[in-house]
């Protein structure tokens, strides 16, 4: 009789039950055709890629046949399916696959499906961006067009030294789903990269999602994509860069204006303008919590001027002026420089004797010089100013109906949160793509779709448990082990820990370690998950 044994289940069932949920093993071979090697396809490999990036385990994305050696794979991806052939040499060849077909379009319709499986309609989509750091070499030399440019650029991460590579998201904003991705070189300017899309994508993006607004932050706010979004009808709710004149103007204006209390500690105004030949109504926000945050870094931030005026001012004191009329047009040029403080100053005449040392008595100077002396302050009224435009930002949008109260338009930008948190995700030290490994640049771009599948499994899944749970009347206990129905899936995930199954035969096999709060849970989900868990 053999020995029994055991492989560990855990949480991954629940990430490949909604995988099988969707068929997404299915949409992909379709896309991609059968694998030459006949052992696995490549949905099947994509799956095992996503069941390993949702592992949260320790190990990289790109993957060990070591991993899966306790996994029960006949139950997570198909009857037969073996570790050994989840190899480097099969996951290389996927990932060729994917760059191959264009991982922005696969990820597209990937991204549409769920979203139509789960019945999301939400009123706006959500276009940010992140950079990932890459340990190894660039490919600054590769002149392949189409091939994003490993390289440096401004890092997210706070790591100028190493090269990287920028992500693009747009999301949907009840659940955070991203519904699109476009990978893009290191040292790829926002500004540009939105351009682009808004111009290639967005058009098609709107006629799949059926979405109102299109909301991203500052660098969205350029004139061409402005006029393009104008132009297919698209509204648009985007922050504005306060670095325009016509923000700073605004700005400056706060105190005169009458603002209208908001919700949690907001208040605004509108004010009608128009950029980029597109009429759009801004809203002046002042945020409560904002202003008492900058509160605290005001002071600092006026020590520091200060003392970088009374450097320049020394220098100005010690030059030395053939004229009046020079000193006081350098005086005066110094001041309009200043934002903060002002001097007491005025031009003193410096007499210049011949000789060295004390002038005799009588003796009558070769020429008069000129020098500025003052003493340096910080006008009240300054001050005052400053902290009336603490806590302040713009937001703008082309849509100009009585439909678009203050609320609404602030909550709909607020949604941007979506896509932050789905970038905490990506970034979270569990899931390990903080750096890539990977050499090949086109791998790098499929690696980041896979990993986008990741966090697309991981917001519907936490979407689908809360749906379910309130649906069905269903409690979950929470860490302080009280009922809740709005859990977190890397809560549920911790959860499912220690979950195995025991084979005793190849006929005789059970789950161990089901607990009532984990049978919740599959029975809400459904028959695709009580399979795996049964």
């Amino acid at each position: 009789m053999p020995n029994p044994f055991t492989k560990t289940l855990e949480h991954h069932g629940l990430v490949a039950g909604f995988c099988h949920e969707i068929q997404l093993v299915d949409l992909i071979d379709r896309k991609l055709g059968q694998s030459n090697d006949r052992t696995l396809s490549f949905g099947q490999l994509v799956l095992a890629m996503v069941i390993n990036g949702l592992g949260f385990t320790g190990r990289t994305l790109h993957m060990y046949s070591e991993y899966f050696k306790d996994k029960p794979l006949e139950r997570l991806i198909g009857e037969g399916v073996k570790a050994e052939q989840i190899n480097d040499d099969a996951l290389g060849r996927c990932l060729d696959k994917l760059y191959e077909f264009g991982v922005s379009s696969l990820y597209q319709d990937l991204g549409e499906t769920v979203v139509s499986h789960l019945g999301l309609g939400g009123e706006s989509l959500h276009l940010d961006s992140t950079s990932f750091h890459y340990d190894g070499q660039s490919n600054d030399v590769d002149d392949d067009v189409n091939t994003i440019h490993i390289a440096k650029g401004y890092s997210r991460d706070h790591r100028p030294d190493l090269n990287q590579v920028v992500l693009n998201l747009i999301c949907e904003n009840q659940s955070g789903i991203p519904v699109y991705m476009k990978p893009a070189s290191g040292n790829c300017n926002d500004m540009d990269g939105f351009k682009k899309i808004v111009k290639a994508h967005v058009n098609s993006l709107k006629a799949a999602q059926r979405c109102r607004y299109l909301v991203g932050d500052a660098a969205l706010y350029v004139q061409e994509s402005l006029s393009h979004l104008q132009q297919i009808n698209q509204l648009f709710i985007t922050r504005v860069p306060q670095t325009l004149k016509e923000a700073k103007t605004l700005i400056k204006l706060a105190p005169t204006l009458s603002f209208t209390p908001l919700s949690s500690g907001y208040e605004g105004v509108f004010h009608e303008c128009e950029y980029g030949g597109v009429k759009q109504k801004w809203l002046l926000v002042r945020s409560e919590q904002a202003a008492k945050r900058e509160t605290h870094t005001l002071s600092k931030r006026m020590h520091k001027q200060a003392e970088q005026a009374r450097k320049s001012f020394k220098q100005l004191s010690q030059k030395i002026f053939a004229c009046e009329g020079d000193a006081q047009k350098s005086l005066e040029e110094w001041k309009k420089k200043q934002i903060l403080c002002d001097v007491e100053g005025q031009v003193e005449k410096v007499p210049v004797f011949a000789g060295k040392g004390r002038p005799k008595k009588n003796e009558n100077p070769i020429r008069i010089d000129y020098q500025i002396t003052g003493r340096l302050f910080t006008p009240l009224a300054r001050r005052q100013a400053a902290l009336e435009q603490l806590g302040l930002f713009i937001i703008a949008s082309n849509d100009m109906s009585e439909a678009l109260t203050m609320d609404k338009m602030l909550s709909t930008y607020k949604s941007q949160q979506s896509v932050e948190k789905g970038f905490r995700f990506l970034k979270s030290p569990d899931f390990l793509t903080n750096a890539i490994f990977l050499k090949k640049p086109e791998r790098i771009e499929a690696l980041l779709m896979v990993m986008t599948v990741c966090l697309m499994v991981y917001a519907a899944l936490e979407h689908q448990i809360r749906k379910q749970l309130v649906e069905q009347e269903q409690y979950f206990p929470d860490m302080k082990y009280k009922p809740h129905q709005k859990p977190t899936a890397r809560w549920v995930f911790q959860c499912f820990q220690g979950i195995t199954i025991i084979y005793i035969n190849e006929k005789t096999k059970f789950v161990a370690n089901l607990e009532e709060r984990h049978r919740t849970i599959i029975n809400c989900l459904g028959h695709h998950y009580q399979k795996i868990y049964s």
